[in-house]
């Protein structure tokens, strides 16, 4: 296989078909977000609890959909990292933050498992990466970098026990896994199994007749992140 096709393989990889169908759209307009989705951003926000001044880690950033609500709970003092592993949407998402001028945004272009952090931080957000939260090597790489008592929130696809929720289970399932990277696991009843495991006062609430979730918690701090 010649470099250029090698190429076009990482590239197809690393930037899913849904960023490649939306980055068209999104390249104009640094402040395009679905409009239903801006609600539970905004909820997600709300749940991370900060305060100005903190830091906040946001993975799988995507195109930086959630530094608006993020960026205004931590304020001019604060920071927020975003990280996100597609090409495309991580020069979008600093293109939003350049574009609004905020300086306390950085967005860092790397794998959860691979990315090299220097926290601590007082929040951790995964909207929309299931290949975040579902996973604990990538979890292993980012909790040791989270304050004692931080928050954690993160959003995804579900199975929907409903009735009638079948319906649509193995659509959502195969569009999940189609247009996603090839890491995304495909839809579960309890997503948020592995990272509860390390969450206190942790709350599920579903959306979207039960195929979508938020759920929050407080990351029980080991004695290395109380140092």
């Amino acid at each position: 296989m010649g470099c250029s096709a090698q190429n076009s393989v990482v590239a197809r990889q690393s930037n899913p078909l849904y960023v490649r169908l939306l980055s068209g759209l999104e390249r104009p307009f640094p402040n395009f977000d679905f409009g239903f989705i801006k609600p539970i951003r905004q909820k997600a926000t709300a749940l991370l609890s900060l305060r100005s001044g903190d830091s906040v880690l946001d993975v799988g950033c995507g195109s930086g959909g959630a530094f608006p609500f993020l960026v205004q709970a931590v304020g001019t003092a604060g920071k927020v990292v975003g990280v996100e592993i597609s090409p495309a949407s991580a020069a979008h998402a600093r293109h939003r933050a350049a574009a609004n001028g905020w300086s306390g945004v950085e967005v860092i272009l790397s794998s959860a498992q691979d990315v090299r952090l220097t926290g601590p931080f007082d929040g951790l957000l995964m909207f929309a990466a299931p290949d975040v939260y579902a996973s604990k090597a990538s979890l292993a790489q980012l909790t040791p970098h989270l304050r004692a008592g931080a928050r954690v929130v993160f959003f995804g696809s579900k199975v929907s026990k409903r009735r009638f929720g079948w319906l649509l289970n193995s659509a959502l399932n195969f569009a999940l896994t189609k247009l996603s990277l090839p890491t995304t696991p495909g839809l579960e009843a309890e997503p948020w199994r592995v990272a509860s495991e390390q969450l206190g006062d942790f709350v599920v609430e579903e959306f979207f007749y039960g195929w979508m979730f938020l759920a929050a918690g407080t990351f029980r701090a080991s004695p290395r992140n109380d140092a």
